[in-house]
Order: C-alpha cells, then sequence, then structure tokens
C-alpha cells in the first residue's frame, strides 16, 4: 500500500513558488552565471538550466516535511546545475534547503549536517590549493563554505535557540503547575485547618446544650430542668462568642483583627472544670514542662474532643485525662467509661476522631481511638504521642 506524501507546509509552497518564478525571470533575461564555453557547460542548451531549477524549486516543498530527502535530490540538482550554464536561484534556494534540513530535520541530522559541511569547506580549500598551488584555486572552499557550511550554521543557532525557547516555556508551564499545585494544597490545608478549628471550638459547647436541653425536656423537676437552662445558655453565650470571633477573623480582609491566643496547657485545668460543670467526672494528671507551641496547642485540642466526646457518648463513671513526657514524645491519654448509655445522647458525624488524627499527623505522632479492657470494665481510649523534639512544619491547627 503505497503511503502518501505528507501535505506542503503552506509557507514552503510560496517559497517553491516564489524560487521557481525568480529563476524563470533570470532565464528569460539571459542572465546565467556561466557561459557556453566554459570548461564545465557540458550541457549548453540555454532550457537546461531549467531542469535543476524546477527539481530544486520541488525540494522546497519538502523543505519541512520531508527534509533530509529534499536536501538529497536537491544536491543532485545542484550538480546538475554546474554543468548547464546555471541560474542563481537554483543556489540560493540550495542553501536554504541546507538551512531548513538542520533546523527541521532529525537531532541527528542537525548534529551531522554542520561537521559535513565544514569537512568539504576545508577540503574544499585545501585540495585546490595543493593540486593547482595558486591562491585562487581556495575559492573553491570560499564557495562551498558560502552555499553550504554558513546555512547550516545559522540553522543550528536558530534550532538551539527555538529549543531553549521551548524549554524555557516548558519550565514556565511546569512552575505555573507547581504554583497551583501549591495553591490548591494550601487552600485545601486552610479549609481543613479551619474545619477541625471550628469543631474543637464550638463541638463542646453545642454538646452540652444539646444534651441538657434533653435532660430538661425529659425530666419533670424544675430544679433540674433550671440547673439544665443555666448550663444551657453559659455554654450558648460561650459557643456564641467563639463563632463571632471566628467569623469576624474571617471576613477582615484588612488583617487588623488578631486572632486569640492558641490554647496551652497551661488551661487544661480551666477546661477540665468547664467539663465537670457540664456533667462529667474528670481527674486530671498533667505533669509537664513548657513545650513548643504547636505541641501544646494539638495536645489541648485532643484532651479538649475527647471530654466533648465523652459527654456525648460515655456510660457514667470516671474520666481521667493523663499528659506524660517521656523519651521525647509527649503522651496524651484520656480514658472514658464503655458500653451503653441509658440518659440523653448528642450526636456525632466523626470529624472529631478525624481532626485529632490530623493533629497527630502534623506532628508526625500516632494516634489511637478504641475500646479496651481495664480492671474497672471497659473503657474508650484515647492515645496519642506526640515528639516534641521534631517538630513538622506548618501550623498543626
Amino acid at each position: 500500500m503505497a503511503v502518501p506524501l505528507p501535505r506542503p507546509h503552506r509557507f514552503d509552497v510560496y517559497v517553491a513558488l516564489s524560487g521557481l518564478l525568480g529563476g524563470v525571470l533570470l532565464w528569460a533575461l539571459q542572465l546565467f552565471p556561466r557561459r557556453t564555453e566554459d570548461a564545465l557547460v557540458l550541457w549548453s542548451p540555454d532550457w537546461a538550466a531549467l531542469v535543476p531549477l524546477t527539481v530544486t524549486a520541488g525540494c522546497e516543498l519538502l523543505r519541512r516535511t520531508l527534509p533530509r530527502t529534499g536536501l538529497f535530490i536537491g544536491m543532485l540538482a545542484l550538480a546538475l546545475d554546474t554543468v548547464t550554464r546555471g541560474n542563481v536561484i537554483t543556489i540560493v534556494m540550495f542553501t536554504d534547503l541546507v538551512y531548513a534540513a538542520v533546523l527541521y530535520g532529525s537531532p541527528a541530522a542537525a548534529r551531522r549536517i554542520p561537521w559535513i559541511t565544514g569537512l568539504l569547506t576545508v577540503a574544499g580549500v585545501v585540495v585546490p590549493w595543493a593540486v593547482w598551488q595558486v591562491p585562487e584555486a581556495m575559492l573553491i572552499g570560499v564557495g562551498v563554505g558560502a552555499i553550504a557550511l554558513g546555512p547550516a550554521c545559522t540553522g543550528w543557532i536558530v534550532r538551539n535557540h527555538r529549543e531553549a525557547a521551548e524549554a524555557a516555556r516548558l519550565r514556565a508551564e511546569q512552575t505555573a503547575l507547581l504554583a497551583e499545585m501549591d495553591r490548591a494544597q494550601a487552600v485545601t490545608a486552610e479549609r481543613a485547618r479551619m474545619a477541625r478549628e471550628l469543631h474543637d471550638m464550638v463541638a463542646n459547647h453545642l454538646s452540652a446544650i444539646a444534651i441538657h436541653s434533653t435532660a430538661a425536656l425529659s425530666l419533670d423537676d424544675p430544679k433540674t430542668s433550671r440547673d439544665a437552662l443555666e448550663v444551657i445558655r453559659e455554654n450558648s453565650v460561650e459557643g456564641l462568642a467563639e463563632m463571632r470571633r471566628l467569623i469576624g477573623i474571617l471576613r477582615d480582609s484588612s488583617g487588623d483583627l488578631e486572632p486569640a491566643a492558641a490554647p496551652t496547657l497551661d488551661g487544661l485545668g480551666a477546661l477540665v472544670e468547664g467539663a465537670r460543670t457540664n456533667g462529667l467526672d474528670v481527674t486530671l494528671d498533667a505533669e509537664h514542662a513548657k513545650l513548643p507551641a504547636p505541641v501544646e496547642l494539638a495536645a489541648y485540642r485532643i484532651v479538649q474532643e475527647s471530654l466533648t466526646n465523652a459527654l456525648k457518648h460515655a456510660s457514667p463513671g470516671r474520666v481521667t485525662v493523663t499528659l506524660a513526657r517521656r523519651d521525647g514524645v509527649l503522651d496524651v491519654r484520656v480514658t472514658s467509661p464503655y458500653g451503653d448509655r441509658d440518659g440523653p445522647r448528642a450526636p456525632g458525624s466523626g470529624a472529631g476522631l478525624v481532626g485529632m488524627r490530623e493533629r497527630a499527623a502534623l506532628l508526625r505522632g500516632s494516634f489511637e481511638a478504641a475500646p479496651e479492657d481495664s480492671p474497672d470494665g471497659k473503657i474508650w481510649a484515647v492515645h496519642a504521642t506526640l515528639p516534641v523534639t521534631d517538630i513538622a512544619q506548618g501550623d498543626p491547627a
């Protein structure tokens, strides 16, 4: 099955037609570079010069699609032109074929053609001078360099510039792609951080409200209902204040509003006291020196979320919070009774466990939350280890 020739580029068609018309014009004006009586002219009719001219013009149609084929046929046409009276346009079009073969040809051809034309130029200088021993003989090498080496070197330079420009464009696209990926990752990380912070700040208050409102509705006791309403009001005010603060920071485009100071482990006492107010029986055992701020914030939020989960899901009994530093890590452990709960229960979505696991992972620590057996029965244990000597870069919130 015959393979169809590739369609020539429009510019190549223009080049071929322009060269052919220009050569015909010179032929019609009898402007030949050689005379009939010259020794090289073996085919003397005037029309003979039109044959290599037409062939070379046809090769120009291949300058972009089949550059090596066009150059090879062009060399044969140039050799034929040398035994006729010749045409300047044929030589000009051949130089363009050499240039195109380097510019549009394969990388191997682009490397070899300048070397080959360079060797031919040297040979055109040395051999005629050695044979005839006259300086004028070296002009043959000059002519070879003008019609072969010069166009080849020009094509090589242009090709290198184009490849450098293409490489720069690809690098710019890759840089833009990486910047977009970094931006998307930063947005995702910021959204996750905001989700964790919002959940940790508000979930505790809303859980207490849900539980105490359920108790107030289910018990027909004025004193119990009043106590529950007081707890509900307290948690509502605190939760609303936290929400307003966070929304104000998000809406502030000028950056004038400063976020509240990040909680530290020094605030665990107040956190535990608030949990006791909400009805939990909590004990705290926390002996620690001053730790890096990211570690203290993560540990505080893990304890806060654990107490929130205990308030929502734990059975009646004691909740223990233990913090200890050992072997370069801060060990955080919160346990609560595990089993069926008779009293009111607040709904959960599992976002708290996800947030605690993310906080530990950002510090390159570990996190586990699962039921365990203990001498006092089944318990739910939250255990996190947070390195204090190899803190992950970034904001762990």
